[in-house]
């Protein structure tokens, strides 16, 4: 009896152990998009995800079971072992510290898939229980990683026909007007602002626009096929990139007659392979533009110069009158506006209307009266330097709080320690919550720069140093659980 009980026991404790692992891996798949170039990227940088800690006690483990040496005790520390991480997957259970990803109709393909065959395997397995599970536990990554591919490789065939269907379908509209927006950052404050600027002298149903940060190829397909209609006169349109040819994707689609440059700078550096395949990806906006088509670039962005230097049809530099750091995105939108056919007095009369003109924040009250500036939406390096540029000309403590920045290449270490430099300049505290890039930062912020991954502890750092009206500069992926705590 007592040899059942134990691998019954066993495999409980295991089972819940490797659910939360399980729903880490598709939430990491979910978050780099389901995109191979993305997941061997994070696997140059940290390759505990396909070779964790846990896979040097379970190699042991099978290397005792291996040589039979004492089933019994080889039983009885595997039961110790998987007491420990059950319970262990429990706690972070209770306290919502798993990971899950959002369940889309495709991510419930994926977890449908990769739950069948890990009854499967069980079923199949369960007169080697023991090994199984050591087994598995190893294999774990692999298993997750062929359930994504057995439904993307399928899902790119269907993603393809939908953005030939897209294609003809705009091919209907010949009097639309689309407006390409793309760069490393302020594609989407660009946008926001030339929407409310045309909403202004058009209405609203005259102008379509890409919601929140849907900016891939199959995104602007899927907006193209679902809410173009008769009715729009204008399609504002954002273009994103993780490599090149995927913004001539976006454009074969739409047919841009406008296209603006909003910024290039080293994001995703490690994707596109190279700042010059960064700069030739962005240009492909441009390059796909008709002969009577018109080019817009940031004049604050030396690359964009260089382009704008090199374009052979109707050009416009725009952003040089910026007041503020991202300042030149509203100008980029005012400027667009101008060569759309409004006048001046319709322009500054729609910007009045702005109420965040600062591009990529979110301005929000916090609790014990301090100032949270939350710029979680997304993070690149100019993003960082202009938000903390923004804080110069605020009183009170100022407080960052981010995790390193990722897919910056052989950029990577530079572009830290020149954040760490302008937080030593600015802010009284940085908590860095992530490891990777701690050290350069470091260099620049010196003992301002801490590093710290729990929320509890760094909700409690914050109480202890802040004070009523100090200010909490949240970027990039925060966790949650410290932002709802934070936030009224």
């Amino acid at each position: 009896m007592e040899s059942n009980i134990i691998p019954i026991l066993i495999f409980i404790f295991w089972f819940f152990h490797i659910q939360q692992r399980f729903f880490y891996y598709l939430y990491f798949w979910q978050v780099k998009t389901y995109c191979l170039d993305r997941f061997f990227e994070e696997i140059k940088r940290n390759k505990n995800i396909v070779f964790p800690k846990i896979c040097t006690p379970v190699l042991i483990l099978l290397f005792l079971l291996y040589l039979s040496v004492s089933n019994v005790l080889t039983s009885y520390l595997l039961a110790i072992f998987y007491l420990i991480l059950g319970s262990y997957s429990f706690l972070l259970f209770l306290t919502k510290k798993w990971r899950f990803p959002v369940f889309t109709k495709k991510m419930i393909v994926i977890f449908a898939f990769g739950f069948f065959i890990w009854a499967f395997l069980s079923f199949y397995f369960w007169r080697e229980i023991v090994f199984f599970i050591l087994f598995f536990e190893l294999l774990l990554p692999i298993l997750v990683f062929l359930c994504v591919e057995s439904v993307e490789v399928p899902a790119g065939l269907l993603r393809r026909y939908f953005m030939l269907k897209a294609e003809k379908k705009r091919e209907k509209f010949k009097d639309l007007i689309v407006i390409g927006i793309t760069g490393s950052y302020g594609k989407s404050s660009t946008k926001e602002f030339l929407y409310t600027i045309l909403a202004e002298k058009y209405k609203k149903d005259k102008i379509l626009k890409t919601e929140g940060n849907i900016n891939t190829e199959i995104g602007v397909a899927n907006t193209v096929l679902k809410r173009l209609n008769e009715d729009h006169r204008f399609f504002i349109c954002e273009m994103g990139a993780y490599k090149r040819g995927e913004i001539k994707l976006s454009c074969d689609i739409v047919k841009p007659k406008i296209g603006i440059l909003t910024g290039i700078n080293e994001q995703h550096l490690d994707l596109f392979g190279s700042q010059e395949n960064i700069v030739k990806g962005k240009y492909e906006l441009i390059e796909s533009l008709p002969s009577d088509g018109k080019a817009f670039f940031n004049a604050k962005n030396e690359h964009c110069r260089n382009l704008y230097q090199k374009t052979g049809i109707q050009k416009f530099l725009y952003g040089e009158d910026a007041a503020f750091p991202g300042g030149e995105n509203i100008l980029g939108a005012m400027a667009i506006a101008k060569e759309l056919g409004m006048n001046e007095e319709e322009i500054l009369r729609a910007c009045g209307k702005i109420e965040n003109k600062f591009p990529g924040i979110k301005i929000r009250k916090g609790i014990s009266g301090l100032n949270i500036i939350d710029a979680t939406y997304s993070a690149n390096p100019d993003g960082v330097l202009a938000h903390l540029e923004y804080l110069k000309g605020l009183f009170g403590k100022k407080v960052i709080i981010m995790p390193c920045l990722i897919e910056l290449g052989e950029a990577s270490a530079e572009v830290h320690r020149k954040i760490g430099k302008k937080i030593g300049e600015i802010c009284d505290l940085a908590i860095i919550i992530t490891k990777d890039r701690f050290k350069e930062i470091k260099e620049g912020a010196g003992e301002k720069a801490l590093f710290m991954e729990n929320p509890k502890e760094i909700f409690e750092k914050i109480k202890s140093f802040c004070q009523p009206g100090d200010i909490i500069l949240l970027e990039s992926r925060v966790p949650t659980q410290l932002i709802s705590t934070l936030i009224k």
